[in-house]
């Protein structure tokens, strides 16, 4: 494990969030596992620095759940930075009430708290945890905070931060006569531009071909239309982004989802590829009609 490898290792209170937190990371495109073991930890990171190794990043959790197998993290933290291992300590952890009131919710028994209380439980694994949590690169109290708010944390702090290619921008090209794209995030209709259909010349031809093209994007309409759009596209990516979405797609559209929709979703792919972020386009009907 290189340190051009992010490497996270989350633990905490149980109830605090780890198992949403998680699930960012594997959202992101993280290597993750759950409720790891303390020992496992450096068999993983050799396995990782084989060569060939497909894996770029990991994010695992170790916490109380491994019993009496988690007592040796600290030993096994003290060995991972002995040997060169850049990783990055995230703990969670929350009030007292609101981690009752979150086990009353859900019902789950405490892993600390088999005959006691679930707040002696609670109390128990904070005393278990204290020098954890003196190492931590970052302690996150969720008391406050939504699973949502959590998630857009970890995206702008940790998992994407300084990164801009972190979203896969999908914009696909139909037609309103064979219904909307079922997997859409954002839809644009552009019929209200120039109709190449109505061009006897440009008919059989579609937004692929250079006349075609020229015709839609040559239009006053078209001018004002990306005047409008572009901002408002680069207002919503970036936050998208934070949210932790790693894959947006853009339906644009247009009566036959042959010329004016073709046409502007591969102008926009072109577009925000050139700005530097991961941009696919997808003509859906362009072989109909």
């Amino acid at each position: 494990m290189t340190a051009t490898i992010p490497f996270v290792i989350l633990s905490g209170l149980s109830g605090a969030g780890k198992t949403q937190a998680i699930d960012a990371f594997e959202d992101a495109g993280y290597f993750c596992v759950d409720n790891l073991p303390p020992q496992l930890l450096s068999p993983l990171v050799d396995l990782f620095r084989v060569e060939g190794s497909k894996v770029r990043r990991v994010a695992v959790v170790c916490d109380v759940r491994g019993g009496e197998y988690f007592a040796e993290i600290e030993r096994v933290l003290d060995e991972l930075g002995a040997s060169g291992v850049d990783y990055s300590l995230v703990f969670l952890e929350a009030s007292d009430d609101v981690l009752v009131a979150r086990f009353k919710e859900t019902r789950r028994r405490h892993p600390l708290a088999i005959h006691d209380s679930v707040l002696d439980g609670i109390r128990r694994e904070r005393e278990l945890l204290d020098a954890l949590r003196e190492r931590a690169n970052h302690i996150i109290d969720t008391s406050g905070i939504t699973i949502q708010e959590l998630k857009l944390w970890l995206n702008e702090e940790i998992i994407h931060r300084g990164q801009r290619q972190s979203i896969t921008f999908s914009f696909v090209s139909f037609g309103y006569k064979y219904g909307i794209p079922i997997d859409a995030d954002l839809l644009f209709d552009v019929r209200f531009l120039p109709n190449p259909f109505y061009d006897l010349e440009l008919r059989p031809l579609t937004g692929l071909d250079p006349e075609v093209r020229d015709y839609v994007l040559k239009s006053v309409d078209a001018d004002e239309f990306f005047a409008a759009l572009l901002p408002l596209l680069d207002y919503l990516f970036p936050r998208y982004v934070a949210e932790g979405k790693a894959h947006l797609t853009v339906g644009i559209g247009c009566t036959g989802g042959r010329h004016r929709s073709v046409t502007i979703a591969s102008w926009l792919a072109d577009h925000y590829a050139a700005e530097g972020f991961q941009a696919t386009v997808r003509h859906r009907d362009l072989s109909r009609g």
